[in-house]
């Protein structure tokens, strides 16, 4: 069975999916697309030998193994007219004409997934920017698999989850973000955070991205970061490139712009029945809805976006009282301009290009070789000279204090080095970090908003975090010891 995504539900298709669902029932801009329910998975997965439930390596090659032509359950909905003996890459091919042979997202909504107990952010597979019927068939077969793989059955606290998978017409994003309306975050206010191209620069934290805040009267107060990569699709992969200089530093969207996006958030937040968690992207002059998900953590309040010394790399906050008042530069170019019903027009040629996605797995996406510095970022001390900072100062992810032992990681290969307590100093983190924020104490990153995965999953694991410390994996050193504050987000050392 292959169910339209505008009648997708919670009960049968998955958080995820229910959320955009609803979305899509109350009039709200989400990409079409339909969804491979609870029902299909546990179809394919009645057949194979999956193995005792203490071997998920064997249930993940299972799945990952099963032949194309997996048999449907007989029942169909009239959407999608297809005879009861077709295999799931027939039945995907119906559904996929009707998307118009164009390229899709495959994305994972497990039953345990976007709860409001925890998000579950990154723990499955998703895709960006397949193609045909076939590599769709396969892009679900590996969400199927994901229930199994490491990091998910590292997370597991109890049964065993279902999941659907959602596809969607994959938007060719010039901005992307994410924001937390009001109830998550700073009362009253709505956070949003910004980036150039594709979305999982900004929710992978590989970027520190524009941060945007919207208060209940309107003024919009916000922190141009310097965005030094973006992520865009070439052919059929995803690929990492830096920013023109002149755009680094140029804000991403408008005042006008993030306006609409708070009162789009509001509205969201009203269908759902609370504060929430969006995904958002602007494509073709217009603001989509990619993901929304119930707040599990707030942020803490951002210090930076008033102080009058922001951190390396950001410019200083600046307030716009009055909605809809004229702002000195502004509309900036390259921003995205507003208009109706959910439009933002596109940035100008010389501000960033205007891209499609890819068909990847987005935790694909990396940054460029090597840290980036700026002129008030210090270079690593020469071999044997220690210059560790007393006090680096970056953006508070997650509320609390700790201290412990300091550990670099630049990669998988250091992972274990980690030692429960460790504070974990890395350039970012991507899913497959996240068992390691369980047992860290702390962590510390050169890049990301309080908005990206490594914040959100330290809030819910209630360990402090930081963010955008440039080149702090080179500032700081291994073994010294270490106090991190994500609330104020400071991080002190005890040597010098």
């Amino acid at each position: 069975m292959i169910v339209p995504l505008e009648e997708a539900v919670a009960g049968t298709c998955g958080g995820k999916a229910g959320s955009l669902g609803a979305l899509l029932r109350a009039g709200l801009p989400v990409p079409v697309g339909f969804v491979v329910p609870f029902a299909t998975y546990l179809t394919a997965v009645s057949e194979p030998d999956l193995g005792r439930p203490e071997e998920p390596g064997v249930a993940r090659q299972a799945i990952e193994s099963l032949p194309p032509p997996v048999t449907l359950p007989v029942t169909f909905p009239v959407t999608f007219p297809v005879t009861p003996s077709a295999t799931l890459a027939e039945a995907l091919a119906r559904a996929l004409e009707q998307l118009g042979d164009a390229p899709v997202a495959v994305r994972s909504s497990a039953s345990d997934e976007d709860t409001g107990q925890t998000s579950a952010a990154g723990r499955y597979e998703s895709f960006l920017a397949v193609h045909g019927p076939d590599q769709v068939a396969d892009a679900v077969r590996a969400c199927w698999a994901s229930l199994f793989s490491p990091r998910a059955v590292h997370h597991r606290r109890s049964g065993e989850p279902m999941m659907a998978v959602i596809v969607q017409r994959h938007l060719d994003a010039e901005v992307s973000g994410v924001m937390f309306t009001p109830g998550g975050g700073a009362e009253g206010a709505t956070e949003i955070e910004a980036s150039w191209g594709l979305g999982p620069s900004v929710v992978g934290g590989t970027v520190t991205p524009d941060a945007y805040r919207v208060a209940a009267d309107g003024s919009v107060t916000r922190t141009v970061a310097k965005k030094r990569t973006r992520l865009d699709r070439r052919g059929e992969r995803l690929v990492t490139s830096e920013v023109p200089a002149h755009a680094q530093a140029a804000p991403v969207i408008d005042d006008a712009t993030a306006r609409h996006l708070a009162t789009l958030g509001a509205e969201i937040a009203a269908v759902l029945g609370g504060p929430q968690d969006i995904e958002w992207a602007i494509a073709d002059g217009h603001t989509w809805i990619l993901q929304s998900r119930p707040v599990t953590a707030a942020p803490p309040p951002n210090p930076a976006r008033t102080a009058p010394d922001p951190s390396p790399g950001r410019t200083k906050a600046v307030t716009t009282p009055q909605p809809g008042s004229p702002q000195p530069g502004s509309p900036q170019p390259g921003s995205p301009q507003p208009g109706s019903p959910h439009p933002a027009g596109p940035p100008q040629s010389d501000r960033t290009q205007a891209t499609a996605s890819s068909p990847a797995r987005t935790q694909a996406a990396a940054p460029l070789p090597g840290p980036a510095r700026t002129a008030a970022t210090p270079p690593p001390p020469p071999p044997g000279l220690s210059r560790t900072p007393a006090k680096l100062t970056g953006t508070p992810g997650s509320h609390g204090t700790a201290t412990g032992t300091a550990r670099i990681v630049r990669g998988p290969r250091d992972f274990p080095r980690v030692r429960p307590g460790d504070i974990l100093i890395c350039p970012f983190t991507d899913p497959a970090w996240t068992p390691l924020l369980r047992i860290a104490a702390g962590v510390i990153t050169e890049t990301g908003g309080v908005l990206s995965h490594a914040a959100i999953v330290a809030r819910e694991h209630a360990i402090p975090a930081v963010l955008d410390i440039p080149d702090a994996t080179t500032r700081l050193h291994d073994d010294t010891l270490v106090t991190i504050d994500g609330t104020t987000g400071t991080v002190t050392t005890t040597s010098a």
